[in-house]
């Protein structure tokens, strides 16, 4: 069995997706949950430009809309999250440039850390307002999860792991994906979108039993998208 997910540390919709696959999952084998493999995608290449800036400020001046309209935004997706248990705390999250903690989650899937790096950054950023921006924010999020720290330093600057984050990045074009989450089951089923957890547990049950499956791209998930990264 092979699960491929591309999202983004940053995407909300992303968490929401993840905790939704992991519940289905574990309702059919534990087991399965190690067989997801994080693929890298940026919904926002350009994110230095505002670095350091807190999200819902960030959402007003991009989208030209008010705070309390850009708080607004935050709560839709904030009582989204409450339906899967998580507690968004937007008020916190700081607008990052995400490259480097994909550099980590390459460097974590060699020895099998990768599922816990992703959940320790996405609950860094989205519940503890931590700022991924900053280098000795990702290695001590990396040292937690059990990741070598002289390793983890060595990978913000690799030139071998920039290859394979860009590589996924350029594989997400080939297939289209537009935005994130994205979810392949053995290349051969699609699932796009945050979709409900009935969905996902269909999802791997028809891969595992079936041989040959066209990718179907169900549009009708939550989702966040290129054109418009901050959801």
């Amino acid at each position: 069995m092979k699960i491929e997910v591309w999202s983004d540390v940053v995407c909300p919709f992303c968490y929401i997706g993840k905790v939704r696959l992991e519940n289905a999952l574990k309702e059919i084998d534990p087991n399965l949950v190690d067989l997801i493999e994080w693929k890298s995608f940026q919904l926002d290449p350009n994110a230095e430009m505002h670095a350091g800036k807190p999200l819902n400020q960030y959402l007003s001046e991009s989208k030209g809309i008010s705070m309390e309209e850009a708080a607004k935004l935050s709560d839709y997706v904030s009582e989204k999250g409450l339906e899967d248990d998580i507690h968004f705390q937007f008020d916190k999250a700081i607008v990052a440039n995400t490259k480097k903690a994909h550099l980590l989650l390459h460097l974590a899937k060699d020895s099998g850390n990768q599922n816990r790096l992703k959940e320790r950054l996405m609950r860094a950023y989205f519940l503890e307002g931590k700022d991924l921006n900053r280098e000795e924010v990702l290695l001590e999020l990396a040292e937690e999860v059990g990741l070598d720290a002289a390793k983890s330093k060595e990978a913000l600057q690799s030139e071998e792991l920039a290859y394979d984050f860009k590589s996924d990045i350029q594989e997400a074009g080939q297939l289209g994906v537009r935005g994130v989450p994205f979810f392949v089951f053995n290349r051969k089923f699609a699932v796009s979108g945050a979709q409900p957890m009935e969905t996902f547990r269909g999802a791997v049950q028809k891969a595992m039993e079936e041989s040959n499956i066209e990718i179907v791209n169900q549009q009708d998930g939550d989702a966040c998208s290129v054109d418009d990264p901050n959801c």
